[in-house]
């Protein structure tokens, strides 16, 4: 018998906790265990990270909305708590988004579509588009705030680089008014804060569509086929420095340091966030 419950969520952040190891997965999303163990040291280091890179999001969710970036500027100039790291970053962005042409947009937005027997979800900073069917052109913006710049390499292998743009493809027709999406219509771009010129960008294809369908199938399937005790501790030891549940699976006490690891899923990007499906674009079963 399947350890998922009925109606099940996958996200791209739970799809790579199971690749990254299977008991990670099933002590975060099945038994709902909550551990306090910090990812990375040093610990006031790393909580300062986390808090601006969360602030950074919501800044430029703010902008893209509407409200003038001057009057955003003046806040975190008033503001006590503004980090170097943050004022940092939002100059890099301010200078950027001046770039950026100006086409349709949602920020924040939520897709949903049915993967096997379950739902995929996915949160987005910000979706771009403009032109219309043949001519139709999406990008996938994500916003980066580690440190680390990761090497293109790693980026194509996580989860995150193919379950946006595959949902897109499969559930974007709900954001355009029911316009269909084609897979060479879209581009995914990772804008990294701390190197803003170098955004990486990743072309989509119906070739890659297609593979990542079948991936995305297969991984549901077999996390759906384990039972309790199939959930297997992961062989890379270098993961488990950075993971939370560490002592508890008696990997270690002490975290991985902050600047050694690809620190990648971030506060304010990641999935993790409170699901309202009134506000959720999504195509039914």
């Amino acid at each position: 018998m399947s350890c998922l419950l009925e109606g099940f969520q996958f996200s791209q952040r739970s799809l790579q906790d199971y690749v990254d190891c299977q008991r990670r997965f099933q002590l975060r999303y099945i038994d709902n265990l909550a551990w306090p163990a910090v990812e990375s040291e040093p610990l006031s280091e790393h909580e300062s990270q986390m808090q601006a890179g969360a602030a950074f999001h919501r800044l430029v969710q703010r902008y893209l909305i509407g409200i003038p970036a001057e009057r955003l500027s003046a806040m975190l100039a008033s503001s006590s708590s503004t980090s170097n790291d943050l004022q940092r970053w939002w100059d890099n962005f301010l200078q950027f988004s001046g770039v950026i042409p100006v086409e349709e947009q949602l920020v924040e937005v939520t897709l949903s579509a049915p993967l096997h027997s379950y739902r995929l979800l996915a949160k987005y900073d910000l979706v771009r588009w403009a032109g219309e069917s043949e001519s139709l052109r999406l990008k996938i913006y994500d916003w980066k705030t580690s440190r680390k710049k990761p090497s293109r390499q790693w980026l194509e292998q996580r989860l995150q680089t193919r379950v946006y743009p595959y949902l897109l493809a499969k559930a974007g027709h709900a954001l355009l008014g029911g316009q269909q999406v084609k897979p060479g219509q879209i581009e995914m771009v990772y804008w990294f804060a701390e190197q803003p010129r170098d955004p990486q960008i990743f072309a989509y294809s119906a070739e890659q569509f297609q593979a990542d369908h079948e991936y995305l199938a297969r991984l549901v399937k077999e996390i759906e086929a384990l039972g309790e005790a199939d959930f297997h501790r992961t062989a890379d030891y270098a993961r488990c420095k950075f993971c939370t549940y560490r002592s508890l699976c008696d990997r270690g006490i002490s975290a991985g340091e902050i600047e050694l690891g690809e620190v990648f899923d971030e506060p304010g990007s990641s999935e993790d966030f409170e699901l309202d499906f009134d506000q959720i674009a999504e195509i039914e079963f």
